[in-house]
C-alpha cells in the first residue's frame, strides 16, 4: 500500500479516541483493499488462478469414464485445489504487505498517520482476505459444473468456504508476522513459500503418511493437510460433518493464535527496520 488518502485518515482523526481505535483499521483495509484490486496484483493473481481451475475442470469433465464416486473425487480436487492455491495467493499478499513496504519508502508515511499499528496490521489482514474470497468466487462455477450431477455443489461449497477461510484467515497472518520480522521483502516471500511447502509436502508424500497413530498424529497437527482431509472425509467417503472435526483443530489453532500474536506484538514488530528501531 502506497500511502493512505489524507481525507480519509484525517476524518478518522477528528473522532473520538475509542472511535477511532475501532474504525481506524477499515480505513487500512479500504485503501489495502484498492491497491491490490486497482494495481492490477489481484485481478492478475486471480485470472492465473481462474485459468488453473478451469484445466483442472475440463480435464474432470471430459473424463468419459467418470462414475459417480469418481465424480465426487473430481469435485474434492477440484476444491482442493482451489483451496490450496487461493490460501496461496493469500499468503503471498501477505508476505509483501509490510517487508514490502518497507522496502519501497512507503511504511514510513503510513507509520506516521494517526492510526495505531494494531490497525495497520488488522487492516492489511483484512485486506489480504479479500483475494481469498474473490477466489472462492472465482471458484464456484467450477464445482458447480463438476458436482451438478451428484447434489453435492452445496455441501462442496459451505466445506470450501468455512475450511478455506479458517486456513487463509491463519495463513495471511502468519505471512504478516513473518513479513514484519524479516529483513527483507526476499526473505519475507522465501520463509513464506518454505512455509507453504512444509504445510503441503506431507499429503504429497508417495503412498501418502505412514499408517497408524503417528501417520494420524502427523495428519492432525499439519492445518493445511487436515483440513484438507477433512473435505475430503464428507465429500468422498460420506462422513457426517462433526465425525471429523478433531481434523479442524490444527486449522483453527493457526488462524487463533497467529492472529493473536500478531495483534498483540503488533506495536513492537511493525517498524521501519525489522526488528529494529522505528
Amino acid at each position: 500500500m502506497t500511502t493512505l488518502v489524507n481525507g480519509e485518515i484525517e476524518e478518522t482523526a477528528r473522532q473520538q479516541a475509542p472511535t477511532r481505535s475501532r474504525g481506524d483499521w477499515a480505513v487500512v483495509a479500504r485503501q489495502e483493499s484498492r491497491d491490490l484490486w486497482l494495481s492490477g496484483r489481484g485481478p492478475l493473481l486471480l485470472f492465473a488462478f481462474s485459468v488453473l481451475l478451469s484445466v483442472f475442470t475440463y480435464l474432470a469433465a471430459t473424463n468419459q469414464a467418470i462414475n459417480f464416486l469418481e465424480q465426487r473425487e473430481a469435485v474434492d480436487l477440484t476444491l482442493q485445489i482451489a483451496i490450496a492455491v487461493g490460501v496461496l495467493v493469500t499468503l503471498l499478499v501477505s508476505a509483501d504487505a509490510l517487508s514490502g513496504e518497507r522496502e519501497r519508502g512507503t511504511l514510513e508515511s503510513l507509520l506516521l498517520t494517526p492510526v495505531s499499528r494494531r490497525a495497520i496490521v488488522l487492516g492489511k489482514l483484512v485486506g489480504a482476505l479479500t483475494l481469498w474470497f474473490a477466489a472462492f468466487l472465482v471458484a464456484i462455477p467450477y464445482v458447480w459444473v463438476l458436482g451438478r450431477g451428484v447434489s453435492i455443489v452445496k455441501t462442496a461449497l459451505l466445506l470450501g468456504l468455512g475450511v478455506g477461510t479458517v486456513l487463509a484467515v491463519g495463513l495471511a497472518a502468519l505471512g504478516l508476522l513473518v513479513s514484519a520480522l524479516s529483513s527483507s521483502n526476499k526473505v519475507s516471500l522465501a520463509i513464506s513459500f518454505f512455509l507453504l511447502l512444509a504445510f503441503f509436502a506431507p499429503s504429497q508424500l508417495p503412498g501418502g503418511l505412514p499408517k497408524g497413530w503417528f501417520g494420524d498424529v502427523l495428519g492432525k497437527i499439519n492445518p493445511v493437510g487436515s483440513g484438507l482431509h477433512y473435505s475430503t472425509a464428507v465429500l468422498v467417503h460420506g462422513h457426517g460433518w462433526t465425525r471429523d472435526l478433531a481434523y479442524l483443530i490444527s486449522p483453527l489453532v493457526l488462524a487463533v493464535l497467529a492472529s493473536a500474536v500478531l495483534l498483540v506484538l503488533s506495536e513492537r514488530i511493525v517498524r521501519l527496520n525489522a526488528g529494529g528501531e522505528r
